[in-house]
């Protein structure tokens, strides 16, 4: 899969190593932008605030499916109910919202572990094939919580897990009886 990440930081930059381990073809935009018409997915691992000003730096993004992985630090941004819905509002393709309850510091330990821990993540019904296997080739179990629409409530919840964390982050699983 033909990847391209905007945001080459601490989430985009270790998503991107995790997908390239896994034999996916990325690409990593920093602040100066660039085109995605190549891109089969677009990773947005940006400031929440600063969506639309990074997003209006690339070219190419018309209909291409989107993860965005932002959160509202350090605070939202426009109109948008969400920042997952600013991004579709930009990408006008299916939008998903994961990542972001995932600690980035702990992205090189995700594999170690004994059994793979749980990715929340909120999706639009076309985004969700490609996120689930993008989830799962970075080491982690999807977990779908709800279509796009809960986007804002999801972005929320970050901060119930960051009142949990122990300093260092924590992976999470979320599983049925009989499944760990």
């Amino acid at each position: 899969m033909k990847i391209v990440t905007i945001g080459r930081g601490s989430i985009g930059g270790g998503l991107a190593r995790l997908w390239r381990e896994a034999g996916h073809d990325v690409d990593e935009l920093g602040r100066d932008g660039g085109d995605v018409s190549d891109a089969d997915v677009v990773l947005v691992a940006v400031p929440g605030d600063q969506v639309s000003p990074a997003l209006a730096k690339v070219s190419g993004l018309a209909g291409k499916t989107a993860i965005d992985a932002t959160n509202v630090f350090p605070a939202r941004a426009g109109d948008a109910p969400s920042n997952a819905e600013e991004v579709k509002s930009v990408t006008g393709g299916p939008v998903a919202k994961s990542f972001n309850m995932n600690y980035a510091s702990l992205f090189d330990r995700v594999r170690e572990q004994r059994v793979r821990p749980s990715n929340w993540y909120v999706a639009d019904d076309e985004a969700v094939e490609v996120t689930e296997t993008l989830i799962r080739d970075a080491g982690y179990e999807p977990v779908r919580v709800g279509d796009l629409s809960r986007a804002r409530d999801f972005e929320g919840a970050v901060w119930l897990l960051l009142g949990a964390t122990p300093p260092g982050g924590v992976f999470y699983r979320f599983a049925a009886p009989g499944e760990l």
